[in-house]
């Protein structure tokens, strides 16, 4: 045998860069598929984006966070340093461009269509996700209990309708609900919320980090290999086995590479030509592991713009959208203001031993994921950039990766997810 068929055999047929739920999904369906796959990550038992998610399954979540007149709250929003949405300055001049393409967004056909290709994703998640919680064995904490929005003011109510119709279209089932029911099926929340909407096919997990964990150990089972490792850059000039570059000069070959490296997926996209227009939306939020209430399901405030999620390991009260960047540090007051937004709605909780979280949400302007080939190389496939939705649209988006890494034509058009829309 010469050296060169040697060294095939050391090729694995994917390379996963990145090791986070998306990534993690991604080589459990490969190796599913009968790959050989290598997963790559800087630390596979640090902290990560998503382990401090809220732990839903948010498949009515189908229009983009970009609608008529958001500019105008958001500029608003901005005054108060503790509000729902933050700026960094500094971040300004690199975050513009993302901002400009954000408020396009907002254009009524532009609109339509965004929520037309995130329907398509997330009309199929359950589909897939339920067969990856059954192998890796997450059923038992995997709860379809529905969700709720709740509104304090009828002005706020009124002002959704269109957004929720519309939804119903895209296949969202809801209902609506009056101060009496939303008392009835929550009751630790305050007595100030005069109507709901109860979002029938929205659930969610017990411990996002032990979900991250399971599928983690049953990828390992299945076969796959670990390498430590930052990857700096990709190389395609060998088109058979192109490779992930580590910060330490080491190369990690595969017949295809992944990128799913969330926030951080766009120095890699750019070192192989390719142009995205990505940030990271920095969530915060607290864990109160000795709340001392009841609560069954997922809690939307719709004008607070914070959720309260009732997981295994106590209540996560979390939200806010901060612009700063990767490198500024957490500021830990956003956590402490959705703290006190919890007490208030959620009167007699307990805060004690309250734990607080800072992670980076990989979103694009238009809200819709990156999944595809590079058209730059088409060994290179990219699967990041699902702002809020990572944990929602995993399973679908490791699916649709395995279609394209076995050359099977995928079960929906992946045109819209395409990274070819930040061209121009």
């Amino acid at each position: 045998m010469t050296q060169q068929a040697q060294n095939s055999q050391k090729v694995s047929d994917v390379v996963v860069i990145g090791s986070g739920i998306v990534g993690l999904s991604c080589a459990w369906s490969a190796l599913r598929d009968g790959a050989t796959v290598t997963l790559v990550d800087r630390d596979f038992e640090g902290d990560r984006t998503s382990h401090g998610n809220a732990g839903g399954i948010a498949v009515t979540e189908c229009t983009p966070i970009a609608v008529s007149g958001m500019y105008a709250k958001a500029l608003k929003w901005l005054f108060d340093p503790l509000g729902p949405l933050s700026l960094d300055w500094k971040h300004l001049p690199s975050a513009l461009p993302w901002f400009m393409a954000f408020q396009r967004c907002a254009n009524k056909d532009r609109f339509r269509a965004i929520s037309l290709a995130l329907a398509q994703l997330n009309n199929r998640v359950y589909d897939d996700i339920v067969p990856m919680f059954e192998d890796i064995g997450a059923m038992d904490s995997f709860y379809r209990r529905g969700a709720m929005t709740v509104y304090e003011t009828d002005e706020a109510f009124a002002a959704d309708q269109h957004e929720w119709e519309f939804k119903r279209e895209l296949g969202v089932r809801w209902h609506a609900m009056s101060e009496a029911e939303i008392r009835e099926c929550e009751p630790s929340l305050a007595p100030v919320f005069r109507h709901g909407v109860f979002l029938e096919d929205w659930s969610h997990i017990g411990d996002p980090k032990r979900l991250v964990t399971l599928l983690r150990d049953r990828v390992r089972s299945l076969g796959a290999s670990f390498v430590t490792g930052t990857v700096k850059n990709l190389d395609v000039s060998d088109s058979l086995a192109p490779a992930a570059v580590t910060e330490a000069g080491e190369r990690i070959n595969g017949r295809r590479i992944v990128v799913a490296t969330g926030a951080w997926s766009a120095a890699l996209a750019e070192s192989i030509g390719d142009r995205v227009l990505l940030d990271s939306e920095r969530g915060y939020n607290t864990t109160l592991p000795a709340h001392g209430i009841s609560l069954s399901r997922e809690v939307i405030f719709a004008e607070r713009k914070f959720v309260a999620t009732p997981l295994d390991i106590g209540i996560r009260i979390g939200g806010a959208a901060e612009f700063a960047g990767l490198k500024a540090p957490p500021n830990y007051k956003r956590s402490d203001a959705l703290l006190e937004l919890g007490k208030r709605f959620l009167p007699g909780i307990n805060d004690a031993g309250a734990v607080k979280w800072m992670g980076h949400r990989p979103a694009t302007p238009d809200s819709l994921p990156v999944i595809g080939r590079s058209p730059h190389a088409s060994s290179v496939i990219y699967a990041f950039g699902h702002g809020h939705l990572g944990l929602t649209q995993s399973a679908t988006t490791g699916a649709l990766v395995a279609d394209l890494l076995a050359n099977r034509t995928p079960g929906i058009n992946l045109e819209p997810y395409s990274i070819s829309r930040f061209r121009h």
